[in-house]
């Protein structure tokens, strides 16, 4: 929401030294994850941060009547060198496989996909003033996927899809959380 509290917080990220990256994104919810989060919203202020306990404090102080979300990524799978910059970034949860053999076989099938620069697993934490009539039961199974791409946001979703369909074929289930399009670089 662009709000006073909004507009704040993005200015304090703007300045902070926790922030290393700082974007404007559209957000779109998977069929699967809009009963959990009815009151999300489809733009949002996305943070590449280092200590997310402050990003925590700065949240419930500007905490709004619209869900805002916190990815901590845990382990990282990899992070390497691909053409172009990220535009499109993939948020997945498990709902079954979460010990390291299906992290490891997820992993290796992600690292097979050429326009994956970085990916992780982790866990979501929320904040909103009103709370979620349903609390959502994968928050510890989360798999975050950034990818760089010159095509549109469009093909890129496309392109992840795919990638969510092949690793459903070898028997894991990765289910589409949120997909978020960069619409603008603030830091």
């Amino acid at each position: 929401m662009h709000t006073h509290q909004s507009v704040d917080l993005k200015e304090t990220w703007i300045n902070s030294k926790n922030i290393e990256k700082l974007f404007f994104v559209t957000g779109t919810f998977s069929s699967d994850s809009k009963p959990y989060f009815s009151d999300s919203t489809n733009h949002y202020l996305l943070a590449k941060f280092k200590d997310s306990s402050q990003i925590s404090k700065e949240l419930t102080t500007h905490n709004q009547d619209k869900t805002s979300f916190v990815f901590n990524i845990k382990d990282e799978f990899f992070q390497r060198e691909v053409s172009g910059d990220v535009n499109f970034i993939s948020v997945y949860y498990l709902e079954y496989g979460d010990d390291f053999e299906d992290i490891q076989e997820i992993a290796n099938l992600l690292l097979k996909k050429d326009k994956i620069e970085i990916s992780g697993v982790g866990n979501m934490n929320t904040f909103c003033l009103n709370p979620s009539k349903f609390t959502f039961p994968y928050s510890e199974n989360i798999v975050v996927v950034e990818v760089a791409s010159e095509k549109s946001h469009q093909s890129v979703k496309k392109y992840c899809d795919q990638t969510r369909r092949d690793v459903n074929r070898k028997g894991l289930t990765l289910t589409n959380l949120l997909s978020l399009s960069i619409l603008e670089t603030l830091k």
